[in-house]
Formats: structure tokens, C-alpha cells, sequence
């Protein structure tokens, strides 16, 4: 395997020999690098509040999975396995969807040289990223790196931060959220730097899936703050008002706070950038989030007048639109964008912690953001008094409401509406449920014993099994040969818990 460039203050743990990512073992050091308050963009951004009007955010989503697919059932990525067998389904887009990893890095040059101010966020998941380097792409990474190290065009790129495995967190254990994100942190800096990792502030959650059950919002956005994120992405329909109210229009161009309160009536709050409804990769595509913005205005928080910003996201790679009209319209827009105030007046593109800093460096008050929270709460705790919750209290109103409200879930929301990431997939969720309980019973006292536990060998391992499990795409394509796949990985990662 080839040796990943390592961080000076980063040890690279035994990747280089045991071929397992870099997903554990140096939570001190990564824990005190991704909670720097320093500013990340404030210093180097050459946009100035006052000449702002409006600003577009767009985002690029990547995954590849993990499979237990290789030649004698070996860990590899779904793109490897992609190349390996060109004449199944789609798999001759291999070389395509290749070049969208990669591409970014030779689009944001050309586009600076040719004295235009783009912007982009990137958001990578871990098993891309590991499957990456299992195939020797040394080419993406030094592509990816030139945009991500070099002062020259690092202000311009922002990367947002992930599950390790793109796993939704809703169905997600909840002791095992934080872990997928320390994952990725861990496997960002190998690669990038303990450097870039500071600069990691936004974060974007697999299939922009939310979970509105009170303890599973509250303990997500926990590990969130602690893990160092300052704002989430979340996709509009699911939050709402404190009343229940859908989210007014104008405020879906502004920072939310989004506020959760757990069964024991506890808060906890985090800044949410809201992405607008659609997950139609058109949106971003054909650059959707920048002609919008030519129609939104300025607006007031508190005292201080800011640009509206329209936020998107969308795979960077699925589709005929993002494989083939994505790069014509993405140049286009900044060349149109340059013509317009060299790109740093009136409609202007920003990344999601440069826009935070440059407002809140005016003196807006995160405090004063309009206040947001998982859709379907307000019919909690309209039953359940906030101020007297309990466990059991919130739980019966949970299952009264079940069973007298059609519209109430409690499975959480995603782009994907028309489709559960819980019905129908026992099947995966149960093991899945059962490997994370084993793997918590057998190492979380370790652990607690001696935190140098996740630097071992035998940790790394049962880790790595119990977060691929977790990974969204062994429901999202189907029964069959997706779910043989996951029972596959739980029966691995059930023998090392022995």
C-alpha cells in the first residue's frame, strides 16, 4: 500500500503496515487540533461584508463504499470493484466518477489564474478516501492537496467534515456517533495535516439525513461541539419553528440556531446552515444556488444588515448532469461571476465558515439567529412539559402520538423522503445494532482503563468493522447482494468481539 504523507505532529498509527485507515488511536491530539478557535478564513478572505449582496455556498458530497468484495473477499472500495468488472451496470463510469474526485483540484486553479474568486466546499467520506489510497490514486490526493495546503487557493476550498463511513445518523447508534466522527478527523489529518484539520469547522451529514428523536438530536449535536464543528448543514424540511411552523423564507437564507432538548429536558444549540429542498443534482449541477442568489437581498440580524446566502449540496459525482454539464456550468458561472464585480460585489460565492466568520466579525450574534428544531418536536412537548421531562414521559408521548398522528415519525428526514433507512432493513439494522453493543461491551472498559487501547492493533480492526457496517448504502441500493454484503461484515466483526 502507498505511504500516506504523514503530519509532523500526527502519527500515522499502523496503516502503513496493517493496512487498516487511520481511524483511531491520537483522539488527544486530534480532539485539541479540530477544537482551535482561531479564525479559518477571516484572515486571507478578499470579500469585504459591505460590498456583499447576496452569496451562493455550493457543496460537492463524495462516497464510495466499502465492500468485503475483493479478489479473496478482501476489504476494498466499491470503485476498485467498479474498474475490476466494467461490464456490470453502470460500472463503466469507473474512469468518470474518478476524474469528479479528482477534479476539483485542476478547476480551482484555472479558474484563480484566469482571475476569477470560486469557491467550493467538499465533503469526502472516509471509505472514499481510504479506497482512494488502497488503489494507489496518488494522483487524486496530490490534486486534492494543492487545493486543500497551498495558501495560494486554500482559501477558496472549504472541506467539510463527515461520518467516517457515510453512515445516517438516525439508525446510527449513538454511542457510536462521535467515534465515526473522530474516525474521519483522524483519517482527514493523515492525509492532509493536522494544519488542515483546524481549518475543518462545517459539518455534512450523509444523505443530509437528520434525526429529530429528542436524545438522538441532542447527543448528535453534543458530539458535534466537541468534536470542534461550529455549524451543520441541514436540509429545510427537517427542521422547523419552535410552534411546528415550516421555516419563512428569508430564513432559510440566514443562520438558524438549532436548538435540541433531550427526555431529561436538557439543551444544547449549534449554528445550522440551511440547505434548500431538492436533492436533484441539477441544482448544483447547472450552478442553481448562483442564479438564485442574483434574486435574494440583504437582511437584518439583530442590529447588523448581512447577504442572504443560498446553500446546496449534491453528489459530486452521480448523474449524467454532474459527470458531463457540471464542469461547463461551473466554469461559466464564475466567468459570468468576474464580469460582475470581479466576484467580490453584489452576488458574490462564499464557503459556509467564511460567511459565519465575516458576519459574526460584524458583530452578529449567533445567539440572535432565528431558533430552529427537529421537525415533529413541537408535538412532544406539547404533550410532555419541557421543564418536567422524563425518559418515560417523552417516550409515551412518542408512542401515543404513533398511534393517533399518520404524519408523526420519529425516523428522522433526508433527501430522500420516499424512502426508510429503517423499514424493511432489519435485517442490517439488527446485526448492526448487535456488533455496536459487543464491540462497546468488550472496549469501552479498556478504554476507560487505559485510552492508549486505540492505538492497538486489535481495536483499530474491531473498529473498522463496526463503523463499515454502519455504512447507509447497505440499505439505500436494496436487498440482495447490498445486505449479503453487510452480514458479510457483521460476522467479521462478531468474531473479533469474542
Amino acid at each position: 500500500m502507498p505511504a500516506i504523507a504523514q503530519s509532523p505532529n500526527l502519527p500515522i498509527l499502523q496503516e502503513i503496515n496493517s493496512g487498516l485507515p487511520n481511524i483511531c488511536g491520537s483522539e488527544a491530539e486530534i480532539n485539541a487540533a479540530a477544537n482551535s478557535n482561531e479564525p479559518v478564513f477571516l484572515p486571507t478572505t478578499n470579500l469585504r461584508l459591505e460590498n456583499i449582496q447576496a452569496g451562493f455556498a455550493c457543496a460537492l458530497h463524495m462516497h464510495q463504499p466499502t465492500i468485503p468484495a475483493g479478489a479473496n473477499g478482501e476489504l476494498i472500495s466499491n470503485l476498485q470493484n467498479m474498474f475490476e468488472h466494467p461490464n456490470q451496470g453502470d460500472n463503466h463510469n469507473a474512469g468518470v466518477f474518478a476524474w469528479c474526485y479528482s477534479r476539483m483540484g485542476e478547476f480551482i486553479p484555472q479558474l484563480i489564474a484566469e482571475g476569477c474568486n470560486p469557491r467550493i466546499m467538499l465533503d469526502y467520506s472516509g471509505n472514499l478516501l481510504w479506497g482512494l489510497r488502497q488503489m494507489g490514486r496518488d494522483d487524486i490526493f496530490d490534486n486534492l492537496k494543492r487545493i486543500t495546503c497551498d495558501p495560494q487557493y486554500q482559501p477558496h476550498v472549504e472541506w467539510l467534515g463527515t461520518m467516517w463511513s457515510h453512515a445516517v445518523i438516525p439508525s446510527t447508534p449513538i454511542p457510536d456517533i462521535k467515534l465515526q466522527i473522530q474516525a474521519w478527523q483522524h483519517h482527514f489529518a493523515a492525509i492532509f495535516g493536522i494544519d488542515a484539520l483546524k481549518r475543518v469547522k462545517g459539518f455534512s451529514p450523509p444523505e443530509m439525513h437528520f434525526p429529530n428523536h429528542p436524545d438522538t438530536l441532542y447527543e448528535y449535536i453534543k458530539a458535534l461541539k466537541e468534536c470542534g464543528y461550529r455549524w451543520l448543514m441541514v436540509q429545510e424540511h427537517s427542521v422547523e419553528n419552535p410552534d411546528g411552523s415550516g421555516l419563512s423564507q428569508d430564513q432559510k437564507y440566514i443562520p438558524n440556531r438549532l436548538v435540541a432538548r433531550n427526555c431529561h429536558g436538557e439543551t444544547i444549540s449549534i449554528t445550522a446552515l440551511i440547505k434548500t429542498q431538492g436533492s436533484d443534482t441539477k441544482l448544483v449541477g447547472q450552478m442553481q444556488p448562483y442564479y438564485e442568489a442574483k434574486g435574494r437581498n440583504k437582511q437584518q440580524i439583530g442590529n447588523i444588515t448581512i447577504p442572504s446566502l443560498v446553500t446546496q449540496i449534491a453528489d459530486g459525482e452521480n448523474g449524467g448532469v454532474m459527470m458531463n454539464e457540471f464542469p461547463s456550468a461551473f466554469v461559466k458561472a464564475w466567468h459570468e461571476n468576474r464580469e460582475q464585480g470581479g466576484g467580490k460585489s453584489g452576488v458574490v460565492g462564499l464557503n459556509g465558515t467564511e460567511y459565519l466568520e465575516i458576519i459574526e466579525a460584524a458583530g452578529v450574534n449567533p445567539e440572535d439567529y432565528p431558533v430552529c428544531q427537529g421537525i415533529n418536536q413541537h408535538k412532544i412537548w406539547h404533550l410532555v412539559d419541557p421543564d418536567n421531562a422524563t425518559p418515560e414521559k417523552v417516550e409515551s408521548a412518542i408512542a401515543q402520538l404513533k398511534q393517533t398522528d399518520h404524519n408523526f415519525h420519529m425516523d428522522g428526514a433526508s433527501w430522500t423522503n420516499d424512502l426508510s433507512w429503517v423499514k424493511g432493513y432489519e435485517n442490517v439494522l439488527e446485526p448492526m445494532n448487535l456488533l455496536s453493543a459487543a464491540f462497546h461491551k468488550k472496549y469501552d472498559p479498556l478504554v476507560q482503563q487505559d485510552a492508549a487501547v486505540t492505538k492497538q492493533f486489535e481495536y483499530q480492526q474491531a473498529l473498522l468493522y463496526n463503523l463499515l457496517l454502519q455504512t447507509s448504502c447497505f440499505r439505500y441500493w436494496g436487498q440482495g447482494t447490498w445486505t449479503d454484503y453487510a452480514r458479510e461484515l457483521y460476522n467479521r466483526g462478531a468474531a473479533l468481539m469474542k
